[in-house]
């Protein structure tokens, strides 16, 4: 647990905003897909739910989400010094402005106030996980269709840190979705430590940003001194509050991990799909997927490679390019129906071909000085990726590349996602990342083998 105090000067906005923080990739979620989800809001205290998701909570609004918040304490332990303020006159109005500001964010959304005294979550913690439990099972979603909303596990607040680690494993049991966001973080760490540069951005659009403003301005309490006398002073300084009059706001994600599937489905699953449609991912006609294409490509250190191996190429639209600049290409699929389409591309150019393979199980022999894993390496369980990593690490000529690219979205019916996956491989493997490129949509890195020179 860290030591600080609200008195505390802290970290300045101006040093995070010179930190990179502003550069954080956006949220992976559309309005659609927001809409789809059903919210759990966690506030250990009146005023969390508006600095740190305030903004968030207008968004889900505008989108149309459902969106449950739970309230813990009333936070009456805010001014213990307070000699014209009770404890329960204090809660009373931290009450108030508490519906006031999350009527004024989400309109549509119901909140409950679970009555736990404040500063002291710790000892409520199982209660506070059947409320949370409670709550998730009244929406009457699937599992990977509800996200909560907590603080950031590691805020440095005993109730922060207690009721984010509570949601955290309420989120992982449930294969729930899970988003963090900091407060007294932004006071008491640094842009020095590197946790922050794994998460986030939300953007606020000025309607959302005015909505977040109003909504603080209903925490008088915290904001203005509740009287000229010593113990009543402002808790929330205009330097701490700074950090959240940002255009965005930032949170540590986790997608819902809900899902079985498997590389034993993948053939059944993608045969299906291919069925239904020559090309269902629009691989030949979106600007996304050709835009994809020419990053990947633009990405890759070697402008040729002498052996090349595709891990699930699908139709071969990305195989097609790949193949011009290797000498002999293999391009491997779970599905027959998608590699029909690939190996017709392919057939055009000497050195490439394709073969039908189920992975990690099925692999083909030789090695190769580039492998590349595109939206695939989440249609794997984490133990079949694990595999799939060590064929790869021994197949993989000293010095080669291995590029990863991956879709950022919520991957239904699977555990991976795009950034569990770069994270295995990175952890797994150990090879130094050559280059990382990571948007709202989709991630791309390339790794690099050792050379054995080291």
């Amino acid at each position: 647990m860290v030591a600080f105090s609200h008195t505390d000067t802290g970290t300045s906005e101006s040093e995070w905003a010179t930190s990179g923080v502003a550069a954080l990739p956006e949220l992976p979620l559309s309005a659609e897909e927001l809409a789809a989800t059903a919210f759990v809001v966690l506030a250990a205290h009146p005023d969390d739910e508006t600095l740190g998701a305030g903004g968030f909570l207008a968004k889900l609004h505008a989108a149309g989400a459902a969106v449950e918040v739970l309230l813990c304490t009333a936070g009456e332990a805010s001014h213990p010094d307070s000699q014209t303020t009770t404890p329960e006159q204090l809660a009373a109005v931290r009450l108030r402005e508490f519906g006031t500001a999350v009527s004024g964010l989400a309109p549509n959304a119901t909140w409950r106030f679970l009555e736990l005294p404040d500063g002291k979550l710790a000892a409520s913690a199982e209660s506070v996980a059947d409320a949370i439990r409670a709550t998730i099972a009244e929406t009457g979603r699937p599992d990977e269709e509800v996200t909560i909303v907590a603080p950031y596990r590691h805020d440095g607040h005993t109730d922060h840190d207690t009721l984010g680690a509570v949601a955290a494993e309420v989120a992982m049991q449930g294969g729930h979705g899970l988003l963090e966001y900091p407060i007294w973080y932004w006071l008491w760490a640094g842009p020095e430590d590197a946790t922050w540069e794994s998460w986030v951005r939300v953007p606020l659009s000025p309607e959302q940003q005015r909505a977040k403003t109003k909504a603080m301005g209903a925490h008088a309490s915290q904001t203005v001194p509740l009287s000229d006398q010593p113990g009543d002073e402002t808790l929330l300084s205009d330097t701490f509050l700074e950090h959240f009059a940002r255009p965005w706001e930032t949170f540590a994600w986790h997608p819902s991990k809900a899902g079985t599937n498997s590389a034993a489905d993948a053939e059944r699953i993608f045969d299906e799909v291919h069925a239904g449609a020559d090309d269902p991912w629009s691989y030949t006609t979106s600007w996304y997927e050709r835009r994809k294409r020419a990053l990947t490509l633009a990405a890759l250190p070697e402008e040729s490679y002498a052996s090349g191996l595709e891990l699930g190429c699908s139709i071969g639209t990305l195989s097609e390019e790949l193949a011009q600049r290797c000498q002999r290409f293999l391009g491997v699929d779970a599905s027959s129906a998608a590699l029909a389409q690939a190996a017709e591309r392919l057939s055009r150019i000497p050195g490439a071909h394709t073969r039908h393979l189920t992975m990690p199980g099925e692999w083909p022999e030789g090695t190769f000085d580039l492998v590349v894993l595109s939206e695939t390496g989440y249609y794997l369980s984490p133990d079949e990726l694990g595999e799939l990593l060590a064929r790869i690490e021994a197949s993989t000529r000293p010095g080669g590349t291995l590029l990863l690219c991956h879709w950022r979205h919520p991957i239904s019916g699977w555990q991976l996602d795009a950034d569990g996956v770069h994270a295995m491989a990175r952890s797994q493997l150990g090879w130094p990342t050559h280059g990382l490129y990571r948007e709202k949509d989709f991630m791309l890195e390339v790794l690099l083998a050792p050379d054995g020179t080291q």
